[in-house]
């Protein structure tokens, strides 16, 4: 069966090959209907990230999975939509133990599709029946927006928390990016009832229109000040003028990555004055643990309801596993490679 491999740390070495699968008596047989790209796809392909599981040359890509259970078993029945969980338990720290492998702190987890672990970017999986979260029947594909969701669920949550360490009454946020994870937080932020500004590049953005949040584009306007920022471009120093972004109390949180060898330049006053005279906060934020699963699907499904139409907008290209290259290249919202109907 078909499977999108590659070396990790060879840059440009994605590939399709034919592979093998074995479904152990305790997983769950998955046959993998979609699976999502996004930008740690394209870091891996580029060479930049990804660790193959030991003893193996190559690592099966694909964390943004929607399947279908295969056979009944583990307390799933044949036909039933599934995700899985990205992120696994290192084992031995305080975080995993207590169910929260989204915080581990060891660095020892593995990953679908990134870490140790083969991905879902193959035709079927055997899975662990504790790593799998069911899709209401209603959500169908778009299903394939749980992990991308869960992620910036768990954001908000901590947010949320880091906040509300004093009195806080946040309504008013800002989103810099509107890529599918942009977007995913505006969603979220307008479904938890926050007036949202969402920056980029482009010149307007529609389906951000679309659930009431308003759209400026990036540099046109003088915003004021937020509650929450939540920066979602990947742009280092969009990340640093967060802080100057925030009124007293708020929060600023870095759901984007950059990379690139650079300076970043920031006021002095606004980090060393504003910053501690306005108890402001800033903090980074990456995968999910099981509760952000299952509140990010609840989401979906009330965005689903609320804005007809609005997620089918957001899934902008729809191609085979052989043409995972278009898929990694697209910018037009979220790709994902089709692996059975």
């Amino acid at each position: 069966m078909k499977a999108l491999v590659v070396e990790p740390g060879v840059p440009h070495s994605a590939r399709v090959e034919e592979t093998e699968t074995t479904v152990a008596d305790s997983e769950v047989p998955v046959r993998v209907l979609e699976v999502g790209m996004c930008g740690t796809d394209r870091e891996i392909v580029e060479g930049l990230f990804g660790v193959a599981p030991e003893g193996e040359d190559l690592l099966v890509l694909g964390h943004e999975a929607l399947g279908v259970v295969e056979r009944d078993g583990h307390g799933f029945e044949r036909g039933d939509l599934v995700s899985g969980i990205v992120r696994r338990s290192c084992g031995h720290c305080l975080a995993c133990a207590e169910g929260s492998p989204d915080s581990c702190l060891t660095g020892d987890y593995s990953e679908r599709g990134i870490t140790r672990l083969h991905g879902y970017a193959r035709e079927l999986v055997g899975e662990d029946p504790d790593q799998l979260v069911p899709i209401p029947r209603e959500l169908g594909r778009l299903g394939v927006l749980a992990e991308p969701t869960s992620d910036c669920v768990r954001a908000l949550r901590h947010a949320r928390a880091i906040g509300e360490r004093q009195p806080w009454t946040p309504g008013r946020a800002l989103v810099t990016g509107a890529g599918p994870i942009g977007t995913l937080v505006t969603l979220l932020l307008r479904l938890d009832g926050y007036d949202v500004v969402t920056t980029s590049l482009e010149p307007a953005k529609p389906l951000i229109a679309e659930s009431g949040a308003e759209y400026v584009p990036a540099g046109d306007a003088d915003l004021g000040l937020f509650d929450l920022v939540v920066e979602c471009a990947g742009n280092a120093q969009l990340m640093a003028d967060a802080l100057g972004r925030l009124r007293r109390s708020g929060v600023a949180c870095l759901l984007g990555i950059d990379g690139r060898v650079q300076r970043v330049s920031i006021d002095g006053p606004t980090i060393g004055v504003d910053t501690v005279l306005g108890n402001r906060a800033l903090f980074g934020s990456v995968n999910a643990r099981r509760e952000d699963w299952l509140a990010g699907i609840d989401a979906l499904d009330r965005m689903r309801r609320r804005w007809p139409g609005v997620l089918e907008q957001l899934l902008g290209l729809r191609v085979p596993i052989d043409r995972f290259e278009e898929a990694l290249a697209y910018t037009g919202g979220k790709a994902t490679l089709v692996l059975s109907e």
